[in-house]
C-alpha cells in the first residue's frame, strides 16, 4: 500500500503527464486573438488615421475591458468552478475575435474588442488555482511555468502570423484565421473537463483545498505590497509594451510588418524561461524571483533609448521577455502561498485584473507623454518610477514563505 507521501507524488506525476498538456493548449488557444492587437497597432492606426493618443484606445479598451472581466470571473470560479470560466475565455474569445474582423469603423473596433476583453477574463482566475492545488507546494512554479509555454508561445507565434497574413489579407484576415485554432482548442478542452477524467480531477483538487491551513500570517500586507508594485510598477511598464511597434516604425525605421513581427522576440524566451522561472522558484523562493525581476523591469526599460533597428534592439527585446517570462510564474506561486485556499480565484482576478486596469490607465498617459515629449522622455519617466516602486515594495515582501503549509 502507497505511503502518503508515495500517493502525493504518484498525483503530481500523473497530473503533469495527463491534465497539464491540456492546460498547456488551452492557454495557448486562449491567447491566440488576444495577443493580436499590439502587433496589429500600426496596421490599426494606418486604416483609421489615428494619432498617437487615439491609438492607445485600442490597447487600452482591451485592457481595460479584460480587467472587468477577471473580477467577476475569480468571484464566480469559487463558487460554480472553473469549467465554465475556461469555455468562456476560450470559445467566447474566438467568437469575439470573428466580429473584430468585421469592424468597419474605428467605434465598431473599439466595442469589439471590450467584449473579447470581458470574455477573455474568465481563463487565468480559473486555470491558475486549478493547476497550483494540483501538484504539492513544492512543485507549483514548475507547473505554473509549464503553463505558461502554452501562452507564451502564442504570443510569439502569434505576432509572426499576423504580420503575414496582414501583408497578404490585411489586418482583419489575421483575427479570422487565428480564431479557427481558437475555437478547436477550447472545445476540446471544455469537452475533457466535462468528461469523467476531468471531472474528477476538478473534484479531487476542490477535496484538497478544503483540506489546507490558513497561510502566512502577514500574508494581507504581503499581497497588498505586491499588488502595488503590479498597479503602479507593472502597469507602467505594460504601457511601454503597447507602444514598442509605433516606435520601431516611428522611430527606428521599421515597416509594419516587420515591427510586428519583431514583438515576437519579447515572447520568444516565454518558451523556455517560464519554466525556468518556475524551477528557480521552487528552488530558491519565489520572493527573491519578485525583488529581481521587479528591478530588472527599470533597467530593460531604460535600455531602449540605446537601440537601433538591428542586434541591439533584438538583444533588449529579449532580455525584456525573458523578464516577463520569468517573473509571470513566480508571482502567481508568491499569490498562491499568500492567500487562503476559498479565495484564490478572486486573488488572482483582482491581481490579472490590476495588470490590466493600470496598464490601461498608463497607456493613454504615455501616448500623450510621447506626443508631447517624444519616446526617450516616457522611456525615461517610466523606467525611473518602475525602480522606485519595485525597491520600495520589496521592503514589505522579503520575508514570505512559499512553503509555509507544507513546513505547519
Amino acid at each position: 500500500m502507497k505511503t502518503t507521501s508515495e500517493q502525493t507524488k504518484s498525483e503530481s506525476r500523473s497530473f503533469f503527464l495527463t491534465s497539464l498538456p491540456f492546460f498547456i493548449m488551452a492557454h495557448a488557444a486562449h491567447h491566440f486573438l488576444t495577443a493580436l492587437p499590439q502587433p496589429l497597432l500600426p496596421a490599426l492606426r494606418d486604416e483609421f488615421k489615428l494619432s498617437y493618443t487615439k491609438a492607445s484606445l485600442i490597447p487600452m479598451s482591451f485592457a481595460i475591458s479584460g480587467a472587468t472581466g477577471q473580477l467577476p470571473a475569480g468571484w464566480m470560479a469559487d463558487r460554480v468552478g472553473p469549467t465554465l470560466l475556461i469555455a468562456v475565455g476560450t470559445i467566447g474569445v474566438a467568437l469575439a475575435g470573428v466580429l473584430i474582423g468585421f469592424s468597419q469603423s474605428f467605434i465598431t473596433l473599439i466595442c469589439f474588442l471590450m467584449l473579447m476583453g470581458l470574455l477573455s477574463g474568465g481563463y487565468h482566475p480559473a486555470a491558475t488555482p486549478l493547476i497550483s492545488a494540483s501538484v504539492k507546494p513544492q512543485h507549483r512554479g514548475r507547473a505554473l511555468g509549464l503553463h505558461l509555454i502554452g501562452g507564451n508561445s502564442a504570443f510569439f507565434v502569434a505576432p509572426i502570423i499576423a504580420a503575414t497574413i496582414s501583408g497578404i489579407w490585411g489586418w482583419r484576415g489575421s483575427f479570422f484565421a487565428l480564431a479557427i485554432p481558437t475555437i478547436i482548442f477550447g472545445l476540446i478542452f471544455y469537452i475533457y473537463l466535462t468528461r469523467k477524467a476531468g471531472k474528477a480531477h476538478v473534484a479531487g483538487v476542490k477535496q484538497k483545498i478544503s483540506e489546507e491551513k490558513p497561510p502566512q500570517p502577514g500574508y494581507k500586507r504581503r499581497l497588498i505590497a505586491l499588488l502595488t508594485m503590479i498597479i503602479i510598477g507593472g502597469g507602467a511598464g505594460m504601457s511601454i509594451l503597447s507602444f514598442l511597434t509605433l516606435y520601431m516604425t516611428d522611430e527606428l525605421g521599421a515597416s509594419n510588418e516587420l515591427a510586428g513581427g519583431l514583438l515576437s522576440i519579447v515572447f520568444s524566451s516565454g518558451l523556455w524561461a517560464g519554466p525556468l522561472g518556475g524551477y528557480f522558484s521552487d528552488r530558491f523562493g519565489s520572493v527573491r524571483i519578485v525583488i529581481i525581476t521587479g528591478i530588472m523591469s527599470g533597467i530593460i526599460i531604460y535600455a531602449l533609448h540605446f537601440v537601433s533597428l538591428g542586434p541591439t534592439l533584438y538583444l533588449v527585446l529579449f532580455i525584456q521577455g525573458l523578464n516577463m517570462a520569468v517573473r509571470m510564474p513566480v508571482t502567481e506561486v508568491f499569490i498562491m502561498s499568500q492567500t487562503p485556499a476559498k479565495n484564490r480565484s478572486t486573488i488572482f482576478g483582482v491581481y490579472y485584473s490590476t495588470m490590466q486596469y493600470t496598464g490601461a490607465i498608463f497607456t493613454p498617459l504615455g501616448g500623450y507623454l510621447i506626443e508631447r515629449f517624444g519616446f526617450h522622455f516616457c522611456f525615461t519617466a517610466t523606467a525611473i518610477v518602475v525602480l522606485i516602486v519595485a525597491v520600495v515594495t520589496s521592503f514589505f515582501i522579503y520575508d514570505a514563505k512559499d512553503n509555509y503549509h507544507a513546513e505547519t
